[in-house]
């Protein structure tokens, strides 16, 4: 297998609903940049995976045929949230089995206010099992099924673990410290964990509004190489892919009555466990993460699944701060979706930016001291995990 290195990154700062560029133009921005910073033209480029959530098929030629049309093979992905890392999957398994040297994979995301919802109303919809569950263990068909799904998660660790909201609002504040030196990110305004309690509540004793992530317009890519296409063409080969692992769901995300395995708890355990194995490293030896936050529910309970503390130990470990600079791990130096926006197919690709620049040493105020080696988690109902670690050559 060939070895995979990310030789360029390009991001673009997210937007609210309404108020970006149409995704081909800001698709292809970040194409350009990533081509850029690579420090390659994209008649170089051998194949590219677009990914996307919300549009019609072949948006990935719309945004790259305004890059360059060369003819190459043009994949478009569609994996819920999971879709940029997918695409990221898809082309590091290209050059890793030798079908490629060069790849650029880009994701973007038009979105449109307010809650996610179906598109095809006229089909079974591939959360009806979801659904199911979510209705019989959780109720509340008045909130947004999202706010459902992973409140109900939270709601779970709260009553196995005794787990206070108070940990959830730390996290939300965690992520805003973060975002107040990410100038790509959507909200940059500080708030402290009172401030989330006290925002309104959108599940009373669950979750307040500042615990959700935002609908988001964005995009972001990278440019992945093989060892031998650097060497030839000169160009940087110093962030590499150590190991990468997909995963989806099993039987028991709807036969254990758990709504933390239906949120993909167990796909991300054992996605990181196989990346763990692949590399022969441990979670200690992580020194930066960005993972999934699209509520804070969630990056609570990915704390455990992740293994950067023992099952039940999540409260204590964000009471501690071992979730930031200084801790065991910094999770989420971007702002994360809570602060930094979660365009659904560009968020995989922007994680990537972000520990990309960290194990470059170029991330600026948000730098992780000395960070070697870096996990990436991203996860899509539905279900896909995707955890990648990348690791300083």
């Amino acid at each position: 297998m060939n070895k995979v290195f990310v030789s360029g990154v390009g991001m673009i700062p997210f937007a609210k609903p309404g108020a970006s560029a149409p995704y081909h133009v800001m698709a292809a921005e970040a194409a350009r940049a990533a081509l850029q910073d690579a420090g390659i033209d994209y008649n170089e480029v051998e194949q590219a995976y677009a990914g996307y959530v919300y549009g019609d098929s072949t948006c990935g030629q719309k945004a790259l045929y305004g890059v360059g049309m060369t003819g190459i093979p043009i994949v478009n992905v569609n994996n819920n949230c999971s879709t940029g890392s997918t695409a990221l999957f898809l082309a590091r398994q290209a050059i890793a089995s030798g079908a490629a040297d060069c790849v650029l994979v880009l994701g973007f995301e038009q979105m449109s206010p307010g809650a996610l919802g179906s598109v095809f109303t006229d089909r079974p919809a591939p959360f009806d099992d979801f659904d199911a569950v979510t209705d019989r263990l959780v109720g509340k068909p008045e909130i947004p099924l999202a706010l459902r799904y992973f409140g109900g998660a939270g709601l779970a660790h709260m009553e196995k673990y005794g787990t206070p909201l108070s940990a959830f609002a730390e996290i939300r504040a965690k992520a805003s410290r973060h975002a107040v030196n990410n100038p790509l990110a959507l909200f940059r305004k500080e708030v402290s964990a009172q401030d989330v309690l006290d925002a309104p509540a959108i599940w009373p004793g669950v979750m307040t509004r500042l615990m959700a992530c935002p609908p988001t317009c964005g995009a972001a890519a990278a440019v992945l190489v093989s060892e031998a296409f650097a060497k030839k063409r000169g160009l940087r080969n110093d962030v590499f892919i150590a190991a990468q692992a997909m995963t989806t769901d099993r039987a028991n995300t709807f036969d254990a009555d758990d709504m933390m395995r239906l949120v993909g708890y167990e796909m991300s355990r054992e996605a990181a466990d196989k990346v763990y194995s692949q590399a022969g490293i441990g979670p200690d030896e992580l020194d930066v993460v960005e993972l999934h936050d699209c509520f804070a529910h969630n990056e609570l309970i990915t704390y455990e699944a992740l293994g950067l503390c023992p099952e039940g130990g999540a409260a204590k470990f964000i009471l501690d701060a071992d979730n930031t600079y200084g801790g065991k791990v910094v999770t989420n130096p971007s702002g994360g979706l809570l602060s930094k926006g979660h365009p659904l197919g560009a968020t995989g690709l922007a994680q990537c930016f972000e520990l990309t620049h960290q194990l470059r040493g170029s991330a600026g105020a948000r730098q992780v001291a000395g960070a070697r080696t870096a996990l990436q988690h991203n996860l899509g109902l539905g279900g896909a995990c995707v955890v990648t670690l990348y690791q300083a050559a």
